[in-house]
């Protein structure tokens, strides 16, 4: 037994011992276009991405077009060093074209997702750093894959969207910023353009607040017990939370102190006495 493991063992070394002496350069050749190969891909790669960064080309799109240099130029010096060894690659290519019909098959759904990041970054419905609004979520997008798309919003919660269910929706893009309501009342009595006024200063001198759309200000209802003086505004879309409540801050203190009444509900109650 352990005389024909010696003679199994002494033949595989003696294969491998004629295999490199016959063919070492070969080896050596083989394994220099790879290393090199490897190396070359790697800088092609990140002159293109540089160049095109430099031209102001969408971030998204620059890292696609420069992974897919990258990962035609290993395959083709695989190709070449696999030649070089004297392996025909024939067989690899029936082989792989019979394995991605199966997993074609198998994963539709991912590969639906990778064909609709395509359709995003050819088509650039919004860009990284836009806010968007599809299948009732909404923020700032962060990051734009082949897979998926996240978005990162005011809460700073980051939500992962499969690129699937963008493509083909209704999608709303408010670009870098997100719009914010607020209103306050004011007594019937107060003057409203002053309050008008009081408010429009307030949102004017808040540096978070867009002057592209700018700010609007102006009487959106009569209350039972205030007219209501409704504002809007577009601010970043991370900081919509800690912009509103120091917004809603200012408004409450230059209304007090330009001296507005801000009326509480109330109610006129009228009694009739029975003369009999």
């Amino acid at each position: 037994m352990i005389e024909q493991e010696i003679q199994q063992f002494e033949h595989y070394f003696t294969l491998i011992r004629d295999y490199l002496v016959n063919y070492s350069m070969q080896v050596v050749g083989a394994i220099v276009i790879l290393v090199v190969g490897l190396w070359l891909s790697n800088r092609l790669s990140k002159m293109v991405e540089q160049l095109m960064l430099r031209h102001d080309i969408d971030v998204t799109l620059t890292n696609f077009i420069s992974n897919v240099v990258k990962v035609l130029l290993i395959i083709m010096f695989v190709i070449i060093s696999l030649g070089k060894l004297g392996i025909s690659v024939t067989p690899f290519v029936a082989a792989i074209g019979a394995a991605s019909l199966g997993a074609g098959l198998a994963l539709q759904g991912m590969l639906s997702n990778y064909g609709s990041g395509l359709a995003i970054i050819a088509t650039r419905p919004f860009i990284v750093g836009d806010t968007i609004a599809v299948k009732g979520v909404s923020g700032q997008v962060k990051i734009i894959e082949l897979g998926h798309t996240v978005l990162i919003n005011e809460e700073q919660v980051e939500i992962t969207i499969p690129n699937k269910h963008i493509i083909g929706e209704i999608l709303h893009n408010s670009f870098r910023y997100s719009l914010v309501k607020g209103e306050i009342g004011i007594a019937y009595h107060a003057c409203s353009d002053t309050a008008i006024e009081v408010v429009t200063d307030v949102l004017a001198t808040y540096p978070n607040v867009a002057t592209n759309p700018k700010a609007q200000v102006g009487i959106e209802k009569f209350a039972d017990s205030a007219v209501i003086i409704s504002y809007r505004y577009w601010v970043p879309t991370t900081q919509i939370i800690e912009s509103k409540l120091a917004i809603n801050q200012q408004v409450y203190k230059a209304i007090k102190h330009a001296q507005i009444e801000i009326p509480f509900p109330q109610r006129v109650v009228t009694l009739h006495q029975n003369s009999h």
